[in-house]
This record gives structure tokens, sequence and C-alpha cells, in this order.
């Protein structure tokens, strides 16, 4: 069987350009220990070459002067199960993004058991959310209800929303955040950044690669499946980000004096990439990015980027098509897919140069 199912599309824009064979048995289900264990793939665009290394060789195939750009997100444990008031219905929840103070938009599953004006009771009634309303989307809008600290009753009720693809029991919570994980708001990780430990950090600060730290909240939609033909017909979901002063005048100093910036995630990428001018320049600042980047896409910011393996058809494989080309990006699949590396959230990473 040819590992590649590439269509004959006249259309290189066709989502079915971007699919590949993966068997189930390559999607990681438990993170590696240490976390800088895994295997990092290595991408040379100049001359097509592929390497194959351990994610703790990046101290010597990064250089000095080289910037580091890290997301610092905290993933909030979103992941919510309680019971439909005055029945034992359980209804799961899964926290998206807070509209307003108490109101949050969410996924609910089952949805059809839920009816607008119903409640869901969580850890015995010290948690209530009110079902406000459906949106277009087919999301809802809760309000919930409560005694205390909101982020304390989630830190002891929730879960984390690990993918749907991970069956596996994670039984250290911690191994879903980043090493450097600090402000609360995704419902995902990034998941480029997991394979990071504090003395890999601390080993590439000795040597002179400058660490800079950004924000972007990752959200489900960056996830969400491409549902239409032609990838230019797809629309994003748009999430937080906030790029400070320091940040931005650390990236752009680099950029003036041709050092590299290296991106860790794609969501590291879209972030770099909204904030970043004709000229390259990175603007500071706060906001909301809806960013879609697909190959035709001339990166302004970014130079190389460390990710993970992606999804067949998704928006971020489709992303380091763009900076890779398509097709070396599904030639090093198929090399990922015949030398057994793992893929996904706790799989092994890829740094493109």
């Amino acid at each position: 069987m040819d590992l590649l199912k590439i269509t004959k599309e006249n259309d290189g824009l066709n989502v079915s350009k971007f699919d590949y064979y993966l068997p189930e048995t390559l999607i990681a289900q438990h993170p590696v220990d240490p976390r800088d264990a895994s295997r990092l793939m290595v991408l040379n665009r100049d001359c097509g070459r592929i390497e194959h290394h351990t994610f703790r060789d990046l101290v010597s195939l990064l250089k000095k002067g080289d910037v580091l750009v890290l997301n610092n997100t905290r993933v909030i444990p979103a992941r919510l199960i309680g019971e439909k008031e005055g029945t034992e219905v359980k209804i799961e929840i899964l926290l998206l993004k807070m509209l307003e103070l108490n109101v949050w938009e969410v996924l609910v599953k089952p949805g059809k058991r839920l009816k607008v004006g119903q409640r869901v009771r969580f850890g015995s009634g010290i948690l209530i959310g009110e079902l406000l309303d459906i949106l277009e989307n087919g999301n809802r809008r809760i309000y919930f209800t409560y005694a205390g600290v909101f982020e304390t009753i989630l830190d002891t009720l929730g879960q984390m929303p690990l993918p749907p693809y991970i069956t596996a029991q994670l039984e250290d919570q911690g191994r879903y955040q980043t090493v450097y994980a600090q402000e609360r708001g995704s419902v995902a990780a990034p998941t480029a950044g997991l394979h990071f430990t504090p003395e890999l950090l601390s080993e590439l600060r000795k040597k002179g690669v400058e660490i800079v730290e950004i924000l972007l909240h990752v959200g489900l939609g960056t996830f969400r499946p491409v549902q239409v033909e032609n990838i230019r017909d797809h629309l994003m979901h748009a999430e937080y980000y906030r790029v400070d002063l320091d940040a931005a005048e650390q990236i752009n100093r680099a950029k003036r004096e041709g050092r590299r910036i290296i991106a860790v995630g794609t969501t590291a990428v879209r972030t770099l990439e909204s904030v970043g001018n004709d000229q390259g320049r990175v603007v500071p600042g706060v906001g909301w990015t809806d960013i879609f980047i697909f190959p035709g896409y001339s990166f302004k910011v970014v130079d190389v980027l460390l990710t993970n393996f992606h999804f067949p058809k998704s928006t971020l494989i489709m992303l380091v098509s763009a900076l890779a080309g398509r097709e070396f990006i599904l030639k090093a699949y198929e090399v990922a897919v015949k030398e057994q590396y793992r893929f996904y959230s706790f799989g092994d990473a890829m740094l493109i140069v």
C-alpha cells in the first residue's frame, strides 16, 4: 500500500492534497520520560535532507544568537462532568472561552439532553451551570453560579481536556503542560513545547540562544477538521494573543541583525505572523487572530519551526507545508511512518530549518 494518498486534482489547495496514511499504533498515548528523550526529525529546506536526532540534540542544532519563541499559555482543566439537575443523566461540558463574567462558550455532550434553561450540577452542587442558549456554530452558552473562586473550583472539579485520540489515562496531569506554562486560558496544550525540560532550556541559554515568551490561548478551532474541498474556503476560529513590548523589541533586534527566529509550535507561528508587518517587524499588542496559513503564504517573521506531527488534512499540516513545501512535508511524514515515529500531542517532534 502506498503510504501517501495524494489525489491528482489540478488545484494544489484541495484538502485531499494534505492527506497521508497513519497506522493507529503510531498515535502516542503516553508522553516520554524524560520529556527531551523524544525523537526529533530535522528537515533541511535548502538541500531537502532529512536527519534523525533526539530532542535534547537541539542544543547542538541551534546557533548562538538564535531566538527561540515560546507560547507560555497554560491549559485549564476545562473538562467538567456533572448531572442534569433533578436527574442522574451525565452531562459533560468542555469550556472553550469566557465571554463575560461567569458566562462561557462551551461544548455540551450529549447536547440533545440539555435544553435551554436547564441546569447541570457539578461536585454535589458547588458549581451549577445553566444553559442560556445555543450559538450558531452549535456551541452553547452557559452561566455558572458558585461560592468561592471559580479557578479554585475548576482546579478541584475539572479534568485536563486531552484530545479524543488519547484513550490512555494520564496519571500526571502536569505532563499536558509545558514546563514554562504561566497564564491560564488554553483548552489544548501547545504541544511542541512539551518536549522541553528546565535543564534543556538552561543549556540553550548558556549556548547563547535567546528565549522569548509570547502568549496565544489555544482553542479547539485550531484542531477542527477542514470540511470544505478547497482550503481557501475554510474559516478559522479566533484565538486571543498577547505580545509584550520587550518580546517584540528582542525579536525585532534579532531580525535587524540577521539572526534566526525559531517558533516553538504552530501557535507561536500564528501569533508572530499575526503581529508582523510587511517589513517583518513585530508590533506589540493584544487581540484576537484567525490567521490561516497555507501554501502560498509568505512568512514575515518566522525563519525556523519546531513542531510535532499533525493530523492528515488539518490546518496545522497546511501551515507546516506553507513553510517547507507540501511535497517535502508529505515525504517527511512517509519517512516518519516508516521509521516508527510517534505522532500527535504526546508524539515526537520535527525541526524545519
